[in-house]
């Protein structure tokens, strides 16, 4: 049984010497091997005779492939009373340990269960010994195999049957490590992997000009994926497990036929991990409110799709540095553009329009039940769920205008348009139209006559 994984094996002597290590895991293979009785250490004069013979992990790397021996004790009903070699596996960070007795460590078994259960997705786990006194940190690991890993590691260490075949003591083959592999790069059809997966280990992952229609679920597998390219393919759909992908932060979508990016993904770990989108060259003709929740989104391309309009919350996007979206269909911009603070702007060739004479009223007095109790909630920061109130509602609150007061409105409110200078936004700016202008429509909502009227300076 083996595991491919980073192994940083660490000296709990060093601190006492004043050392400590370097704190970098290597990649290795880890093995279970049985001891042949050639290979077990003769019993001293009045030990125990006829037990059953140890297993060993085993930790290979490339500059040793023959690995280091770490012995774990199997039991009989006299050992299950002494202290045990296998200290326990533990969290890292919070410093959560077994006990040194069988006693104990039968007493603390569920906790330890719900330590592999937390931190399988990250691939993490600690193995500590007693003897030697240091701790085997493991990372980078296939969370299933992991898991699987370690539950024959304390079967092992308690003495009881594996029903997994153990290794040999062989040297590890070079090719081992090969599944380490933290970049791939496919761009044709012919060198596509059909009959086997991709390494789990990877970070970094290139599927160009392979004619995809769809993502294929083994990417999805790849919890260390921080960089996907998908681009140059066929792909309709993307689907919400992308958003499981907790390390992802560039995204690469270029050149196929999505017509929509879901609000699954947009609520998904995608909100904390994705840093760069690339949704250039698809069929999007608008992306949704929720949109705005991916705050940490520094570069975004849009362009040459058939975007009729940006999320109204664009100005939510806090962290945006670049954003391209020419040759689309945008007639003008949300009002909380203006809220941007960008380094790079491409807006050119949309159809921009010119801002109306007179704006749009569509004030009511007095005020609907609804108008007035979503503002009320909006205002006052009301946490609301469709498990508290109908769905329906959670939409009109989600897509609530923003007045230029900073309150909102639902369905009441005055709309006006008018012209904004791109480079009160950006720093370098892409001219909008061949004649040379950096203007655009913007358009703005006013909750009152008496906001509009304060504002009206603005509009002219």
């Amino acid at each position: 049984m083996k595991l491919h994984c980073e192994v940083e094996v660490v000296s709990r002597r060093l601190p006492a010497l004043g050392m400590r290590n370097r704190g970098k895991g290597i990649r290795a293979v880890l093995s279970l091997c049985q001891q042949t009785p050639g290979s077990r250490p003769r019993p001293r004069a009045g030990g125990e005779r006829g037990g059953p013979l140890p297993t060993c992990l085993v930790i290979c790397t490339l500059r040793d492939k023959r690995g280091t021996r770490y012995e774990l004790h199997g039991y009989n009903s006299e050992q299950r009373r002494q202290d045990s070699c296998f200290h326990g596996v533990y969290n890292l960070v919070g410093g959560v340990s077994t006990r040194d007795h069988w006693t104990e460590v039968k007493k603390l078994k569920e906790n330890i269960e719900q330590f592999f259960t937390k931190f399988m997705d990250e691939g993490k786990a600690t193995v500590r010994l007693k003897e030697p006194p240091v701790d085997i940190c493991l990372s980078k690991a296939n969370s299933s195999s992991l898991k699987s890993f370690l539950s024959a590691v304390r079967l092992a260490h308690r003495g009881c049957n594996i029903e997994v075949p153990l290794s040999t003591f062989t040297p590890v083959k070079t090719s081992e490590f090969e599944k380490f592999k933290t970049k791939m790069v496919i761009t044709s059809k012919k060198d596509y992997p059909l009959s086997k997966n991709f390494p789990y280990s990877l970070e970094h992952l290139q599927t160009s000009y392979c004619g995809l229609v769809r993502v294929d679920m083994r990417m999805l597998c790849l919890k260390n994926l921080r960089k996907l390219d998908l681009s140059h393919n066929h792909i309709k759909k993307l689907p919400a497990t992308i958003g499981d992908l907790i390390h992802l932060q560039e995204l690469n979508l270029s050149d196929n036929h999505l017509e929509s990016f879901s609000v699954a993904l947009c609520q998904s770990t995608l909100q904390k991990s994705l840093r760069s989108l690339d949704l250039s060259k698809n069929k999007i003709k608008a992306l949704p409110v929720q949109f705005c929740q991916l705050r940490e989104l520094t570069d975004l391309k849009l362009d040459d799709n058939e975007l009729i309009r940006f999320p109204f919350k664009m100005g939510q996007l806090t962290n945006l540095r670049f954003l391209s979206a020419a040759r689309n269909k945008l007639p003008f911009l949300p009002s909380e553009f203006q809220n941007l603070s960008l380094e790079y702007l491409d807006l050119f060739g949309n159809t921009f329009e010119q801002p109306k004479a007179l704006p749009v009223i569509m004030l009511q007095t007095p005020l609907t039940l609804l108008e007035s109790s979503a503002r009320a909630m909006l205002y006052n920061r009301i946490p609301y769920g469709s498990h508290i109130i109908p769905f329906h509602l959670c939409q009109d609150l989600d897509t609530a205008k923003t007045c230029v007061c900073g309150r909102f409105c639902l369905s009441c409110f005055i709309q006006g348009t008018t012209t904004m200078n791109l480079h009160s936004v950006a720093h370098t700016v892409v001219l909008v139209d061949n004649m040379g202008g950096t203007e655009a429509p913007i358009i703005s909502y006013f909750c009152s006559l008496a906001c509009y009227v304060n504002s009206c300076d603005m509009l002219k």
